[in-house]
């Protein structure tokens, strides 16, 4: 009887093992196509520049007047907009500072911070996404290889 449990205790961490080694080589199979699929296709990523550049073309920046627009406050970051600032206005009549919106549309999904509609077209924003996802991976596998290593510690204790 303590054969068969020792058997099974065996079985279950040569299981645990190759389903770690598997779960690792579906990530780095994931990750070179992905790398690859981006490197091909150059023209589907923009950069930050050229996304904002996409950002003026549909609205221009625009020195604020009080008297064209009276007395306004930027949604963004809560301040009244005060005389002379770089603003702009959106196809919805929706006006901010120039910066907050910027800053905005970046973040979120070219839309309106207040009623929400699209700022760019849908492909502008994917094609900016893309690169802001590789931005954010930094390329090391370091917290990867620390995971395994404690997996594989923990479970290799009970061979001994």
């Amino acid at each position: 009887m303590a054969s068969l449990s020792e058997f099974f205790s065996h079985l279950h961490t040569l299981t645990i093992i190759f389903i770690s080694l598997l779960l690792l080589e579906i990530v780095l199979l994931t990750r070179s196509v992905i790398e690859i699929t981006l490197k091909s296709d150059k023209k589907s990523i923009i950069s930050t520049t050229q996304y904002l550049r996409h950002v003026e073309e549909k609205s221009p920046a625009i020195s604020y007047s009080k008297k064209s627009m009276g007395q306004q406050e930027c949604a963004v970051c809560l301040s009244q907009i005060s005389e002379g600032e770089s603003v702009r206005k959106l196809k919805c009549r929706h006006t901010f500072h120039k910066d907050c919106l910027d800053e905005w549309l970046q973040q979120c999904l070219a839309t309106c911070p207040l009623c929400r509609a699209k700022v760019l077209p849908d492909e502008i924003v994917a094609k900016y996404d893309r690169v802001q996802g590789q931005i954010g991976y930094d390329g090391s596998d370091e917290e990867m290889i620390f995971m395994l290593s404690a997996l594989y510690g923990n479970s290799l204790q009970r061979f001994s």
